[in-house]
């Protein structure tokens, strides 16, 4: 049983700690906003993909199967939101800790992304798929809760890094440079999205 919790934690950590539109928001929100706001984004986020986890274990996937139109609706609003987001970096006028920007850098926030990224989906379906394939409730909450943990831990560390960014970013243009950058990685990832 052991291999089997480490494999799931193995997964988990490859899909939550590389790069991705919540990673990038955390990182945005440590280096904007400070700790406690990111880490509300953060534990948003956890929750969020947390409860999707466990509706795809528990049936949804099959949903979506039968509802191809519903899966495409889904991809489109996580493109849309991600270049939304991308929109709200490239105008933002650089100000450390303005109440600016603080929607999307909020638990509400977190969650919301979490359900309309279109990697959340894939690392979802992905994973039930790997580990509780059949349905078996035991195997989905005992995914679930590793993935948590995981999940957790991996955005924290993304929100700690924008944190240790803080002194590099404390002049309005290199905020307003650091933000283009993060917005320009979120317009390639709706790219990669519609395009792949």
């Amino acid at each position: 049983m052991m291999s089997l919790y480490l494999s799931m934690a193995a997964f988990a950590l490859a899909a939550s700690i590389s790069p991705g539109p919540v990673n990038l928001v955390s990182l945005s929100a440590g280096a904007r906003h400070g700790l406690r706001v990111a880490m509300g984004h953060v534990a948003g986020a956890t929750l969020g993909f947390t409860l999707l986890l466990v509706l795809i274990g528990l049936g949804l996937h099959q949903v979506l199967v039968l509802l191809p139109w519903l899966t495409a609706t889904i991809q489109w609003a996580g493109v849309a939101f991600l270049l939304y987001l991308a929109f709200r970096l490239a105008v933002d006028n650089g100000a450390l800790n303005s109440a600016e920007g603080g929607a999307v850098a909020s638990f509400t926030g977190g969650a919301l992304m979490q359900w309309l990224n279109p990697k959340a989906w894939l690392a979802a379906i992905a994973g039930m798929g790997a580990f509780a394939a059949d349905g078996d409730i035991g195997l989905v909450v005992q995914f679930a809760a590793i993935y948590c943990v995981v999940c957790y831990l991996s955005l924290a560390c993304w929100a700690i890094a924008g944190v240790c960014l803080q002194p590099y970013l404390q002049a309005p243009h290199r905020v307003r440079v650091f933000n283009r950058v993060l917005a320009g990685l979120l317009v390639a990832s709706a790219g990669y999205l519609v395009l792949g």
